[in-house]
């Protein structure tokens, strides 16, 4: 067995014994046949606000300048999907994701011991690790990295284990076996598509993310714009809906990650519980949640308007 295939099959085994249900491995590079799609999206706005995703362009494209010398990507995926959901008739709604604590220092805690095992086995190894906080196009190198496929929801799709998810990747300075990628198994489904409200799926594989619920609810940070009359079916904090219907998800099996379950607080959460909110509760029950991204201002601006809609 060669070096390359030893420290391969060492670095994934060791990704398994971390939690992690996916680790596939490609050439740290340049996404070639990512940039006229992305410029494109760019020109058009579909990004709304985020004015990060215009920022760092050339680092967004290639991963030897956004880590130096780096030669290989290790994409990861970690499972969020929970064992119960919350109950949600006849209530508000938040993504499946954040129901726990923030993922972020979740993965990143257990990247940084894999990179930490990588150096005890192989040596001195520079790295650098990501969790949805650089301009890295994850889901283009997840499926560079045989992790699945782009959905027709632009989701990753994961032919075993469904679209509920993280994506994260380990960028290192060291040659190793490389993954090919899978099929597309979308097939001629649209049931992703048929069920957007706003839209935002405008066309298969394609995504307007300013008409998106997540981005209204979570990215906007200003007000929403006084001609919005999209319905949000209740959501108010992110949105599953395209995940929920993809017959893939039905494959779903619950994660055992203690920090990822629903916090006690929002189990019993009513609609009354959810517009009665105070900036002190907030504080509390939501201290290590994703939802503390909104402020307690823009949540409060979510449930506004989505009571309104009622």
């Amino acid at each position: 067995m060669s070096f390359k295939s030893y420290y391969t099959d060492f670095i994934k085994a060791k990704a398994n014994d971390l939690g992690f249900i996916s680790c596939g491995i490609s050439k740290s590079g340049f996404l070639e046949n990512e940039v006229e799609r992305f410029e494109k999206w760019l020109k058009n706005s579909y990004h709304g606000k985020m004015s990060y995703m215009e920022r760092n362009f050339d680092k967004r494209m290639d991963t030897t300048k956004l880590v130096e010398g780096s030669k290989s990507v290790i994409s990861l995926l970690y499972n969020y999907y929970p064992s119960k959901k919350i109950n949600d008739q006849n209530n508000f709604k938040i993504s499946k994701y954040a129901y726990g604590n923030d993922y972020h220092y979740i993965i990143k805690d257990k990247l940084k011991r894999l990179l930490a095992e990588m150096r005890d086995e192989i040596g001195e190894i520079n790295g650098r690790v990501f969790v949805d906080s650089a301009p890295i196009l994850e889901r283009a190198w997840a499926k560079k990295s045989g992790l699945g496929w782009i959905g027709k929801n632009t989701n990753l799709i994961n032919k075993k284990t469904g679209s509920f998810f993280f994506i994260a990747e380990l960028i290192v300075d060291l040659e190793l076996i490389y993954d090919g990628e899978v099929k597309d198994y979308c097939g001629s489904c649209t049931a992703c598509l048929d069920s957007c409200p706003t839209n935002a799926l405008y066309e298969p594989y394609k995504i307007d993310a300013s008409k998106c619920i997540s981005y209204f609810t979570i990215e906007l940070k200003d007000k929403f714009p006084d001609d919005l009359k999209k319905d949000f079916n209740d959501w108010i904090f992110g949105c599953d809906i395209c995940q929920d219907v993809c017959p893939w998800n039905k494959l779903s099996k619950s994660n055992n990650e203690p920090l990822l379950k629903p916090k006690e607080e929002i189990k019993h959460y009513t609609k009354k519980d959810w517009i009665e909110l105070t900036d002190e509760v907030f504080k509390v029950v939501f201290k290590e949640s994703p939802l503390k991204r909104t402020k307690y201002q823009g949540l409060k601006r979510n449930i506004k308007y989505a009571s309104q809609r009622i």
